[in-house]
């Protein structure tokens, strides 16, 4: 095949570059990238279905370069280094170290062949190129070459070797094999003997590919001529020098022995468990000899044993059985060779071998080996890869058959690659809101009997994303305020989360623009935009603006932010700070209201009504009457909740004529207000005595006057009251007739018609309408009643008198209004 051979030559060049580094590292860096993208392109078809293969000397000083993966992979400098390469391998140590910048392959540390692979030819460690951008795994193996660094051993300084005498020449007699850590070439090729007249050395390779020396007799020996010899073996391994070791080998001459002991079966074949407990009987071997005395007697030993198998193994020299010595281990070994030399008394032997075959059990749980792990990882994000791991099992056959999953519970979901890689990708997307942290346990569970596990924990966070707006704690919010507060008073607070996390979770509050833009907010109120605090800037009037609403926005500082609105009512509560106000007498006309009383009126005569209003609300207008001053105490009353003034006794003749009274109208506020209204009454029989002066002229009569103007005084008198009387009765007789049919609340005249009071009222204070009073008396039975007549304009009528009026229709009945 063409890359065979593309391996071929690159390895002899790569043998020439070593031998050249010591004095031409660059040329050799040069040369080496040279045959490597030769043996790439020669080779590209197999290259994307096997591994890519390197090659070094072991012992190479580290930094020593090995390839470059750009030009191997067929990647351009920054396309390498974007896909963010790594070496990974199963050793324990990183022997590579990858730059990602320029794509070199150089060593990390000095290998040693015999520590890494010990007599394993040939010696490959495999490793792995990762590419995480996107996610690809390359399959490569260093082959780690053997130098000549080991100088052939003997495991026994002197052999010591018994010849008969008979022994025909041409004989040869299997000698112990020095031990060479190196392979190949660098191991053990020759052995000589120092020069002698009676043997010499012969070379054969073995089964096991292992080189036994043989001395070789010469010439027929006599042992009264030469009992004993003793020669040097020499092995010479096959390197550049060649390295050598040597033994003593000490040959005594005995007498004839003419049988060598001899096994029952040359090849024994053993399996052995690897769980076997130590000092378990693993094979007995069997040998006979023909001789007889101590020519018969066989005793048994290992021939040619490693330090490694002497470790493991002991037999019995006397039985041939063959005992476990050491716990063995099928992932390190899995077959031992044994050769078992029978010997007798005279100095024959024989051999057989024992061959071990270890068998594996499951007694290697699996392994995890992570490559990546990204934690946190943002919230909604799709398809992510969190882990990149791979899973191993030491054992063989179904003992190394795994299986690998994740909790069912989870968003996430294992998805297997080549050479046993897995990657952890979300399933569905996370929200962090939902849950911030996962808990990830990975199992790994082999085929074998019993089954192993393995579990690996892999805790994963999740970031925020700002995807959740802030919500108020309430749709709506409704804050009272007593009018006449101080400003900048802290009138209440809103409040909004956001489930969201760090800076996506903090919140400012602003007002936001009112929808009708005559509304003056910015001076009305104003908000902290940290905590949600409210503040009304100004003093409030209930009487001017009793509520008024406006939306708050809360918006989070996350990127885009996020916001949400809510509305805030604030209803105006309000304070006793209006008086009463006096609508009826009023008591700012330029003439006093003067009240006619009958002499002959009953107890309880409605002499007027006291009519007053309050611009508050509530219990702070509700209003109370009370008779403050009289001058005939206990002739008259006033009713406390309609403000009626009435008689509360008959009238006598002693009673003055001129009667004058005070009426207190107070509030139920806290502190409650009042205000005065002084009544004018006088007493007359049958309506017949002239028109009195007013209480204010009571001085100015008091004073003496000249005769004639008094009679001109009673005259003009006279002739007013005859005038007044007959407007009087005309009124009333008009009023009757229009509303005779129409309504049954106006009752004819029996006693005669008394003019009322016109009283045209323009509203100062809280009223914003004038309003048309009638007042009229009734005679009859002797009483009199009060009226106080509808306005002029129904639907605007007392709009001002308060909430209270419409509220209470008996409150409203008590005033006399309908």
């Amino acid at each position: 095949m063409p890359f065979l051979s593309c391996l071929r030559t690159r390895e002899s060049v790569f043998e020439r570059l070593v031998k050249r580094r010591m004095d031409a590292r660059v040329e050799c860096a040069v040369q080496q990238r040279q045959v490597l993208f030769l043996c790439v392109f020669l080779g590209m078809s197999w290259a994307a279905e096997e591994p890519l293969v390197y090659f070094v000397e072991e012992e190479a000083e580290r930094g020593t370069l090995l390839a470059n993966l750009a030009h191997d992979l067929g990647l351009g400098m920054e396309e390498l280094s974007a896909r963010e390469p790594r070496v990974i391998s199963d050793q324990k140590i990183g022997f590579l170290l990858l730059d990602p910048l320029t794509g070199d392959v150089s060593l990390n540390e000095k290998l040693d062949r015999e520590e890494l692979c010990g007599p394993k030819e040939p010696c490959v460690l495999p490793f792995q190129l990762l590419m995480e951008k996107p996610f690809e795994i390359f399959r490569a193996k260093l082959w780690v070459r053997d130098i000549n660094d080991h100088s052939p051993v003997f495991l026994d300084r002197e052999i010591l070797l018994k010849i008969l005498e008979s022994t025909t020449p041409g004989a040869a007699f299997l000698l112990q094999s020095a031990q060479d850590s190196d392979i190949g070439t660098n191991n053990v090729r020759n052995y000589t003997i120092s020069p002698n007249a009676y043997f010499h050395i012969s070379v054969h390779n073995g089964a096991d590919g292992i080189i036994y020396p043989e001395l070789v007799l010469d010439r027929p020996l006599d042992r009264e001529e030469v009992p004993e010899l003793s020669l040097i073996l020499t092995a010479l391994d096959g390197g550049s020098p060649p390295r050598s070791g040597t033994t003593l080998v000490r040959i005594l001459v005995l007498d004839i022995n003419d049988n060598a002991p001899e096994f029952v079966q040359p090849l024994y074949k053993v399996q052995l468990c690897e769980d076997s407990p130590v000092g378990s009987l693993v094979v007995t071997v069997s040998a006979r000899d023909l001789d007889t005395g101590s020519n018969g007697e066989i005793v048994y030993a290992f021939f040619y044993a490693t330090e490694r198998i002497l470790n493991t193994f002991q037999i019995n020299p006397t039985s041939g059985s063959v005992y476990l010595k050491a716990e063995l281990n099928y992932e390190v070994i899995q077959t031992y060779t044994l050769t078992i030399q029978a010997k007798d008394g005279g100095g024959l032997s024989g051999k057989c071998t024992v061959v071990i075959q270890v068998t594996d059990i499951n007694d290697n749980p699996p392994e995890l080996l992570m490559s990546s792990l990204t934690s946190p990882i943002q919230e909604n994000s799709l398809e992510t890869v969190v882990a990149v791991f791979r899973i191993r099992d030491r054992d063989s056959g179904n003992n190394a058959k795994m299986v690998c999953s994740i909790q069912d519970d989870l968003p996430f979901v294992l998805k297997p690659s080549v050479e046993n890689y897995y990657t952890l990708v979300t399933d569905s997307p996370l929200d962090r809101e939902e849950r911030a942290e996962y808990n990830i346990t990975i199992t790994v569970i082999d085929m074998g009997t019993p089954r192993l596990k393995t579990e690996h924990s892999v805790t994963v966070l999740v970031s925020d994303v700002n995807d959740n707006a802030p919500t108020f704690t309430q749709t709506s919010y409704t804050l009272w305020v007593r009018e006449n507060n101080s400003p900048a008073l802290h009138i209440g607070s809103v409040s909004a989360t956001d489930t969201d996390a760090g800076a996506n979770a903090q919140v400012t509050y602003s007002l936001l623009p009112p929808p009708d833009p005559l509304v003056p907010l910015a001076s009305l109120v104003s908000i902290n935009p940290d905590n949600g605090h409210l503040f009304a800037l100004t003093s409030l009037d209930y009487e001017a603006l009793r509520a008024f609403e406006f939306r708050v926005g809360a918006t989070d500082r996350g990127s885009p932010a996020l916001s949400s609105q809510a509305l805030v009512r604030v209803l105006v509560a309000d304070a006793n700070d209006n008086a009463p106000f006096v609508l009826y007498p009023l008591q700012n006309a330029s003439a006093p209201c003067t009240e006619l009383v009958p002499r002959a009126a009953e107890p309880g005569y409605l002499v007027t009504k006291v009519v007053a209003v309050d611009g508050d609300a509530g219990q702070n207008a509700w209003l109370s009457y009370q008779l403050l001053k009289a001058t005939e105490p206990g002739l008259f009353g006033v009713w406390a909740h309609n403000g009626e003034v009435r008689t509360a006794r008959l009238l006598s003749e002693r009673d003055a004529p001129k009667q004058r009274l005070v009426v207190l109208v107070k509030d139920n506020g806290e502190p409650p207000l009042s205000a005065s209204v002084t009544l004018h009454v006088l007493l007359v029989d049958g309506f017949s005595q002239p028109y009195l002066p007013a209480p204010e002229a009571e001085a100015a009569a008091a004073a003496p006057a000249d005769p004639l103007t008094v009679y001109l005084v009673v005259a003009l008198a006279s002739v007013s009251s005859l005038f007044l009387f007959s407007v009087l009765v005309f009124v009333a007789v008009r009023l009757c007739r229009r509303g005779g049919a129409a309504s049954a609340g106006r009752c004819p005249v029996a006693e005669g018609h008394f003019p009322g009071h016109l009283v045209d009222v323009s509203g100062t204070g809280t009223l914003s309408q004038s309003y048309q009073c009638e007042v009229g008396l009734m005679g009859g039975s002797g009483t009199g009643e009060f009226k106080f007549l509808k306005p002029i304009l129904p639907n605007l009528a007392f709009q001002s008198i308060g909430r209270e009026v419409e509220e209470y229709p008996s409150y409203r009945n008590d005033l006399g209004l309908w």
